[in-house]
């Protein structure tokens, strides 16, 4: 990740959450569950409220619009995606082919679960200058955490068209708009995008991993 693009605080649950924190998760679960039903664009703050079970002033002392909610949510489900990959750079002593199917299957099962709000995240990122910046230092994240694994791999760290940095950031962006574009179509499509994501990654080192 460049140092011109600062990757905003991740936020987390507390241990103990207060009566505030549940409604705001109230808030934003509500919110997933009707992009899945209905899409972005027909949702309102009113039917928000009323499927987290609260007014909308309520939800207003907690959100000042859908656009904010939207964000949260984006925030909560990159937070998980980061977590992962904070896990995966941790882990040195493993394999390369390891850490790229780790990572790969981690990144699949948040489109299988949340696809609705990563393309939610995709389609915001232009006009939204948080979700965006959300967006993309989540995915330099993994082009950090893959560029690692590809100099491991043997792969030369010259900076590059095809250094271990290069390649790493044009897959990760590769992958992200296959799987952008499968999450759209059905799960089983994710799941075909990531077997053919894990290939191309494969490919990339196995000529020089034994």
């Amino acid at each position: 990740m460049s140092a011109s693009e600062p990757v905003a605080e991740r936020p987390r649950r507390p241990d103990n959450p207060t009566k505030g924190d549940r409604r705001e998760q109230a808030i934003l679960d509500a919110a997933e569950a009707l992009l899945e039903e209905r899409g972005l664009d027909p949702v309102t703050v009113e039917q928000i409220a009323a499927g987290a079970g609260i007014s909308r002033a309520s939800l207003y002392f907690y959100f000042g619009s859908k656009q904010e909610v939207v964000t949260a949510l984006v925030a909560r489900t990159m937070g998980v995606t980061r977590d992962d990959a904070d896990t995966l750079a941790a882990e040195v002593d493993v394999p390369p082919q390891t850490t790229i199917e780790r990572s790969i299957r981690r990144i699949e099962k948040q489109w299988l679960d949340h696809g609705v709000v990563m393309r939610a995240a995709v389609d915001n990122a232009p006009s939204n200058p948080e979700v965006r910046e959300i967006w993309r230092g989540t995915v330099d994240l993994y082009v950090d955490l893959l560029g690692d694994v590809l100099v491991r791999a043997g792969v030369p760290d010259d900076g590059g068209p095809t250094g271990a940095r290069a390649l790493a950031k044009g897959l990760a962006w590769m992958g992200e708009r296959n799987f952008y574009i499968a999450s759209a179509i059905s799960k089983a499509e994710v799941r075909r995008v990531a077997e053919t994501v894990l290939a191309i990654w494969f490919s990339t080192i196995e000529d020089r991993v034994g």
